[in-house]
């Protein structure tokens, strides 16, 4: 009897403790003001800075490098000349080609002049053949030397067309020889040294990297295919590279690309986003991490999206939060939340804008809670 009074008297001490330590439990509510500011979407994508237009300078004809004239940074000017193959195979070309031309055309000069001399004989023997002196065999001789002449001669010119004809390709050859800029601007890369051979038997080998102006730059940005459908050009784009990573660049987005790239499944569209490169801070090949703007709203009142997420109770109570319907904030009356059902519009991950609802600026949600034992609930004041 005594040990079941003693056991009574011990659940009743623990069932008060209990009760006074329940009692004893206080909220403390973390909130953070609303506020009026922009709200921007913007889309993360990383690409590489590349020159807006790059010329690949390469060689027609096969050859030793015997001279160059331009190397790595080189400002060049159009036309100007960069490197120099061996000319001395294609020069023994031209030379042989022009000694050839030059023998058609003393062969002309030759048969014109038996085009002469058989006209001559024929003249004659047509006036022998009217007296009745030469007969018609040798009329008919002399018709037919004469017309062989006539052939010949535009045989002659035919043959000095296809020797001047050779003669300009192999000097169109020897041409190629010199290795010429194409435009104004800066050789990026040098693929070739001297004495080295080049071969352009299968491929035109490409001997320099020209950028036309390296003022104008580009950020080629791999977009993933799930955010490439809110990005449009003109859209503004921000970017950042490893080199100068407190400076912050701008640009504009100029084209968005329809060829898709699939690397491991996942598929990317390019997205060329233009930046002035004045101070020549950029270089090429230079990794960007670049920020696309998809929608922004100005001045607009917004929350935190962490009082969205914030539900009285914890994590325990979300599921049927998220049940309830429409967006609602929390704000304290009397030290305990009370809802407050708001619209909300265009989100960037931080915050999201109000669109309908009885809030205010300087209003305070409430974005947490926590529980602890003793003292007096109060509101801690967020600051962002």
């Amino acid at each position: 009897m005594i040990v079941t009074l003693v056991l009574l008297a011990v659940a009743l001490l623990g069932a008060e403790l209990w009760r006074r330590s329940r009692s004893a439990t206080t909220v403390h509510y973390t909130t953070a003001p609303v506020t009026r500011g922009p709200v921007t979407r913007m889309v993360t994508a990383s690409g590489s800075v590349n020159p807006v237009i790059t010329i690949q300078v390469g060689t027609y004809v096969s050859g030793v490098i015997q001279q160059l004239y331009c190397d790595y940074n080189t400002v060049v000017r159009q036309g100007q000349l960069c490197a120099k193959i061996d000319p001395r195979p294609y020069q023994t070309v031209v030379d042989q080609d022009r000694a050839n031309l030059a023998t058609a055309k003393a062969q002309l000069v030759k048969d014109q002049t038996t085009v002469v001399y058989t006209k001559l004989t024929y003249d004659r023997t047509v006036d022998l053949s009217r007296q009745g002196i030469a007969t018609q065999d040798a009329l008919d001789s002399a018709k037919a030397t004469y017309d062989a002449a006539q052939a010949q001669t535009d045989l002659d010119k035919a043959t000095i067309q296809q020797h001047q004809a050779a003669l300009d390709a192999a000097q169109i050859n020897l041409d190629y020889t010199n290795i010429v800029s194409p435009v104004d601007g800066t050789v990026v890369s040098r693929n070739v040294t001297m004495g080295q051979t080049v071969a352009a038997s299968f491929q035109t080998p490409t001997l320099f990297l020209i950028a036309t102006d390296l003022t104008r730059m580009q950020v080629d940005a791999d977009v993933s295919e799930s955010d490439i459908g809110g990005i449009r050009g003109g859209d503004k784009a921000t970017f950042t590279v490893d080199a100068y990573p407190n400076h912050e660049f701008t640009g504009e987005v100029t084209q968005v690309r329809q060829a898709p790239q699939t690397v491991q499944n996942v598929v990317t569209y390019d997205v060329v986003v233009s930046v002035s490169n004045r101070d020549l801070l950029l270089k090429p090949g230079m990794t960007a991490t670049a920020k696309i703007v998809v929608a922004r709203r100005d001045n607009v009142l917004r929350v935190p999206d962490q009082a969205l997420r914030y539900v009285p109770g914890g994590l325990a109570s979300t599921a049927t939060h998220a049940a309830a319907g429409p967006p609602r904030v929390w704000i304290l009356r009397n030290e305990r939340p009370v809802a407050v059902p708001i619209a909300i519009g265009l989100d960037d991950d931080t915050r999201s804008e109000v669109t309908r609802g009885p809030l205010k600026a300087g209003d305070q949600v409430v974005i947490s809670e926590q529980r602890s034992a003793g003292g007096a609930s109060r509101p801690f004041m967020f600051r962002p």
